[in-house]
């Protein structure tokens, strides 16, 4: 049967209060996950901390096996999961969100890559070269569910269309980070292996073509992807990103087709129906349900129905265990010093000053040019204060700095910049924000140029 209708607007709505509250308290789990991990790497249990991460783990079918530690499953297998789940938010935001028209895309399409050049570009000025050159990446990133958590909790100080900007902002620095990861942090290239996980990839873009709509078996196309894009030197958590763009975005029934459909069934079984009551449906109405149940899922796009069942999964499961894995930096003696190195100074930087300034000078850029426009509920005190929430780089830059420093002295110096780089960052937001009104004073007397 033909698909007819994508995803529409209104639907796309509730699904983005949906999202915002999700990630808002999945937010929070994070920080209580943080502070549980920087604890525990700095009690007199901190060696069963940093020997549970080291655990080996072997998954593997006859001769071919995979053994990798429990970290190394977390940042490359679980984590590919996060990166699928966030390949479904950007297609979802291109078909019918914030990023479908490009009037509207145009501003946070602009700040995003304002928040990404002049944070990279900071770091690069400091570590031109030496071990820190790499780390380029780090503060390019923005945590979605820190920020919305920070934005959430401010109530209704925050306009509704400034949570849609951050939110379609960090959407599109998310889309950036993935494309530095697959193009600078990816390793020597197996061809065979990539060649094999694309072929998978192909193979669910023709299940989308022919209208599969079944999970199971773009998971299991997935999983082939994955595993191959594992042995290849691409980073695996790029083949999640690119399984999510093959799922079908399309509804089988439209929503009238629906309501007639779904008010007959509901007819039906209420002609089922029996004067005795009873703990238990009849074989008529159970043959009701269970066409409704159909039509259901008919009226609801794939894409849809993956994002709903995967995202809890992701906020309270895979991302809590990423920084519980990943957050826990001992604090020694001279670690605190470290943070004024090159490298701790070009992460700090790139995120306190380097996102404020590149976020809002974009965003500001893209107004005056006229490839943008400013929603009329919000002024550029409110973009200013999201810029520095924006800073908060949390997971994505935890993830890069893994790429980029690998298990050297410099992780640890990059771990403790981000962390103090997102509260410095979530303050400044906060104390900016939390002062109502839109105040719409010039951009530049706002970031303090004249």
């Amino acid at each position: 049967m033909p698909e007819s209708r994508p995803i529409g607007r209104r639907h796309a709505l509730r699904v983005f209060r949906d999202f915002v509250h999700l990630e808002a308290s999945g937010g929070i789990v994070l920080l209580v996950c943080t502070i549980a991990a920087l604890g525990w790497a700095n009690s007199p249990l901190a060696g069963s901390y940093h020997a549970l991460w080291e655990t080996r783990l072997s998954i593997g079918l006859g001769d071919r096996i995979l053994a990798e530690s429990l970290l190394h499953w977390i940042n490359d297998g679980l984590m590919a999961l996060f990166f699928f789940v966030v390949g479904l938010e950007i297609k979802r935001e291109i078909m019918a969100g914030e990023l479908a028209s490009p009037r509207r895309a145009g501003l946070p399409i602009a700040a995003a890559i304002g928040g990404m050049v002049v944070p990279a570009a900071l770091y690069a000025a400091l570590n031109p070269d030496g071990p820190g050159a790499t780390g380029w990446g780090v503060p390019m990133a923005t945590d979605i569910a820190f920020a919305l958590a920070v934005i959430t909790v401010l109530g209704d100080r925050i306009p509704a269309a400034l949570k849609v900007f951050l939110t379609a902002l960090a959407i599109v620095d998310d889309l950036g980070a993935i494309l530095v990861i697959a193009l600078f942090y990816s390793g020597g290239i197996a061809w065979m292996a990539l060649g094999v996980g694309g072929a998978a990839l192909a193979a669910s873009l023709l299940a989308n073509r022919v209208h599969v709509r079944h999970p199971v078996a773009y998971a299991l196309l997935g999983l082939v992807a994955w595993l191959f894009f594992f042995q290849s030197g691409v980073h695996a958590t790029v083949a999640g990103v690119l399984l999510a763009m093959t799922i079908p975005v399309r509804r089988r029934i439209d929503s009238g087709e629906f309501l007639a459909r779904g008010q007959a069934l509901l007819d039906e079984f209420s002609e089922a129906s029996e004067f005795r009551s009873s703990q238990l449906v009849n074989q008529g109405q159970q043959e009701a349900i269970h066409a409704l149940e159909q039509v259901c899922e008919d009226v609801e796009t794939p894409l849809q129905r993956l994002e709903d069942t995967l995202h809890p999964w992701v906020v309270y499961g895979v991302l809590p265990l990423f920084a519980l894995a990943n957050a826990g930096v001992t604090l020694e003696g001279g670690m605190l010093a470290e943070l004024g190195s090159r490298i701790g100074l070009g992460i700090l930087l790139g995120l306190v000053i380097g996102k404020q300034l590149g976020i809002t000078l974009f965003a500001w850029l893209g107004v005056r040019s006229g490839l943008a426009e400013l929603p009329a509920d919000i002024g550029w005190r409110q973009i200013y204060g999201v810029a520095w929430l924006g800073g908060i780089g949390f997971t994505m830059s935890l993830f890069i700095a893994g790429l980029a420093f690998g298990e050297g002295p410099q992780l640890a110096t990059a771990k403790l910049a981000v962390l103090l780089a997102s509260l410095l960052s979530t303050t400044g937001g906060v104390l900016i924000l939390r002062r109502n009104g839109p105040g719409k004073v010039p951009v530049a007397q706002t970031i303090g140029v004249s």
